[in-house]
């Protein structure tokens, strides 16, 4: 039995019905043919399932920013293998990632979510995380293909992109996982490239199929398939379904000769094949039983692998003997482990930095201080504080109500954050949905209680009417709506140990614009106004008590998430005065950034040491501890250029102008752009320190395919090192950057140690793209200068290769 042998027994009105999804998360089984239902899901850092619930936990690993700082491909592969195994545990048949869109901008709003700045980073992070996902008999899938690398009206933008820019840079971090990683999908994005919709567009052809080989499923962003044109495209698979723009208008097209049937058994043959390749078609071999790997203690180590040492005077880090230690900031006890947005999963459990410390020094005087507020909106009651007022055990009780007031659907949660996106929950069909629970605080004082969603609300205390309100979406996007929605909340007192009884009704027909069959509902608080001065002056008076003082600053929900971009590079709140004032009462000030992309950093040269963290995922906390205190080397470079102000950044714009992105800074991106412009940022691409001293020599250049090199560790520790190897041109006759990265290769040593090391150079290093050349690819001869280092401005080694 091979897959045309299926083909030829279905009927037409069969194999469209298989091109849509059967729901939200899946696609149609075919019994007859022995096809079962595939289940796809959202997971870059993680895999959530068929369901959004906190009763189906799943493993939050470090954001794809603190994966790609690791610069490591063997962490890179862990990380698939790691995402895989939870997709096989939660019966999962491809995962949604990993999204390697580029950093053209800080302002991305889905910074987070993506590898670099650099494509040749990326693409082979890209490749490594692919392979290691496909191992396990899981579908990858790169995503967004192309040139998605914003959030401002993504559903509608025209990106113009040149040719070469588009093939030397945005096509190129997509490439190697086809290649050579066979990536069994490809997600086409919402946007439109030159013209054409990612979904109609030419380039899922070519060069996907014609020059890169790619024999698998392009499957669409979920709505981004909005006509018949498509299928006339290499687009395979529209999600979501059942309802989409192809179904019985497609096979009346095919009928009229509109669209050809043999596009339709195109597609066909490759969901069945990509429905072998996972297991779910009868007669082809099943995907072997997986070596289990401890992905807890995977998510801990790759988070301090990917956190980032960018400044340490004087040796303050690693610490010594602490005895007394502050710990300040908001996100120091309620830490961003993830991004917001499709993205996101629910962890089973969460260690901050503040119980990670507490935990790892346990003999320590340790002292906490919020110091500045960074929350924006609600954020969801703890669950140890709620009690379901109809079973009396933990969590909370929801209803959802016909318009005659009678039960369509119950059941009980152990959380108040919630989304339904398909599932038994009749959303649609519902009049008012109703969370109820018995919340008891923790700490007496005022607060906001509210919710966050979209629609009328009204909220309830001690069966008390509060407030009631509308929530409006701030835009038009839609998965901003659901997974970023507005809050509404008002002022309550409260005293710990005394029961609230919490009641929040939400008439779902009052969402604007409608959300059809999905919800999404935080119930919670929102931190009561404070005095800034007074937080930051208790941060201040336990700081100067104490031998060190540790502030973890970062981003809230509101800044990084999916469905928007941001509109400023600085901290949110009070945070910048804060830090401030802690390094001026003690100077041996440890300022960590969870902030999952580059954030301005004023006071930098202020404070001992600074560590970007990124959201690292759900051992974030121990993972820092154990690279505070030298447990572990801090093994991160940076995979973005950080600025110094965001006028400084050369490239920055996201917000199309009647409709249209135009990248016309070509092939100068990240680094390149600002190389050229000339201007210092505060931490540049490639940078990061470790706990030893590195001394390079002896580079060899032999042949276009790679380099040598020796790599000593002449420090009295074993150490990390990320060599990096770039290449110029400079009399060239294109327009080349001033300099670009052809290779990398990860050193570990024992203190003392030395060893020659190889880096491979990518296979396009010395060439640009040239249309009219019969393969696009093509050489200029002569004399390149390649030089090795630690980042992209410290390049110690250089030498000269001739290419014919």
């Amino acid at each position: 039995m091979n897959v045309d042998d299926l083909l030829a027994r279905l009927s037409l009105e069969e194999k469209v019905r298989l091109l849509t999804g059967q729901d939200f998360w899946s696609t149609h089984a075919l019994p007859a043919i022995g096809l079962r239902s595939m289940v796809l899901s959202d997971g870059p850092s993680g895999v959530r399932g068929a369901v959004w619930d906190e009763r189906d936990p799943s493993l939050n690993l470090p954001s794809a920013t603190a994966l790609s700082s690791s610069w490591d491909l063997g962490i890179a592969h862990r990380y698939g293998v790691v995402s895989a195994l939870e997709a096989r545990r939660k019966n999962v048949d491809v995962v949604l990632g990993p999204t390697i869109n580029l950093h053209r901008s800080p302002l991305g709003g889905r910074h987070f979510e993506a590898f670099s700045e650099d494509p040749v980073l990326t693409a082979d992070l890209a490749a490594a995380y692919v392979a290691g996902v496909q191992e396990l008999g899981v579908g990858a899938t790169p995503k967004h293909y192309v040139a998605n690398d914003f959030e401002t009206d993504r559903f509608t933008a025209n990106v113009v992109v040149d040719e070469r820019t588009l093939r030397e840079v945005y096509l190129l971090a997509f490439e190697k996982a086809v290649t050579e990683s066979k990536a069994w999908l490809v997600m086409s994005a919402y946007n439109s490239i030159n013209g054409a919709t990612a979904s109609e567009n030419e380039l899922l052809e070519t060069p996907l199929n014609t020059d890169w080989g790619f024999d698998g499923v392009v499957v669409s962003d979920w709505t981004a398939v909005r006509s018949i044109e498509s299928a006339k495209h290499s687009q395979d698979l529209a999600m979501p379904g059942p309802v989409g723009a192809w179904g019985d208008a497609l096979v009346e097209a095919v009928r009229s000769g509109e669209v050809k049937e043999e596009a339709i058994d195109r597609k066909v043959r490759r969901i069945l094949a990509l429905a072998a390749r996972v297991g779910a078609l009868e007669g082809f071999e099943k995907p072997a039983d997986p070596q289990r790997i401890d992905g807890v203690a995977f998510a801990r180590t790759a988070a301090a692998e990917g956190t980032v040492l960018l400044r340490n005077e004087s040796g303050a880090l690693p610490w010594g003997d602490v005895q007394k230690l502050a710990v300040i900031g908001h996100n120091a006890r309620d830490a961003r482990t993830q991004g917001g947005g499709s993205a996101t999963v629910i962890p089973e459990q969460v260690v901050s930095p503040l119980e990670g410390l507490r935990r790892a020094l346990p003999d320590a005087e340790i002292t906490y201080s919020i110091g500045a507020i960074v929350q924006e909106g609600v954020a969801e009651l703890p669950p140890a504080t709620m009690t379901n007022p109809r079973s009396g055990g933990p969590g909370a009780h929801v209803r959802f109500l016909g318009a005659d007031g009678s039960e369509l659907f119950a059941e009980d949660r152990f959380s108040s954050a919630l989304v339904y996106l398909g599932g038994d929950a009749p959303v649609v069909e519902t009049a008012v949905f109703e969370f109820r629970t018995t919340w008891t605080p923790t700490e007496s004082g005022a607060v906001r209680l509210g919710f966050a969603s979209v629609g009328h609300g009204r909220i309830f205390a001690d069966g008390k009417l509060l407030h009631e309100d509308t929530a409006v979406p701030v835009g038009n996007d839609l998965g901003a709506a659901i997974l970023s929605p507005p809050s509404v909340s008002t002022p309550l007192d409260v005293t710990a140990g005394t029961p609230v009884e919490v009641r929040v009704e939400l008439d779902l027909h009052t969402a604007e614009g409608g959300l059809g069959n999905a919800l999404s509902i935080t119930v919670g608080v929102e931190p009561a106004d404070e005095d800034p001065q007074a937080l930051i002056d208790q941060a201040v008076a336990a700081a100067r008590a104490a031998d060190v003082a540790l502030v973890v600053v970062g981003t809230n929900s509101k800044v990084e998430s999916e469905g928007y971009d941001r509109t400023s590079l600085a901290l949110p709140g009070h945070q910048d005065d804060l830090v401030r004032a802690v390094a001026a009462a003690n100077p041996r000030t440890v300022v960590v950034v969870n902030a999952g992309s580059p954030v301005l950093l004023p006071w930098r040269d202020d404070v001992a040491a600074v560590l970007a963290t990124y959201f690292g995922g759900q051992q974030y906390g121990d993972a820092l501890a154990d690279v505070l205190l030298g447990r572990v080397e801090p093994g991160g470079r940076l995979p973005t250029t950080w600025p110094r102000t965001q006028e400084d950044v050369p490239v920055i714009d996201v917000t199309p102008k009647d409709g249209v992105v135009r990248y016309d800074e070509g092939v100068h991106i990240g680094y390149r752009a600002w190389l050229k412009a000339g201007t210092e940022p505060a931490y540049e691409f490639g940078h990061g320190l470790g706990y030893t001293t590195w001394e390079l020599s002896d580079l060899r250049a032999n042949d276009p395919s790679s380099v040598a090199l020796t790599v000593r560790n002449l420090g009295d520790r074993a150490g990390k090192h990320v060599v990096q190897v770039y290449v110029e041109r400079p009399d060239s006759t294109i327009d080349r950057p001033v300099r670009w990265l052809a290779g990398f290769t990860i050193v570990r040593l024992d203190a003392g140690q030395a060893r020659e090391v190889t880096v491979t150079l990518h296979e396009h290093t010395f060439e640009h793209w040239d249309g009219g050349q019969s393969t696009g690819w093509t050489t200029e001869p002569g004399a390149f200068t390649i030089r090795a280092g630690s980042s992209v401005s410290d390049l110690p080694l250089s030498t000269e290769l001739e290419i014919r």
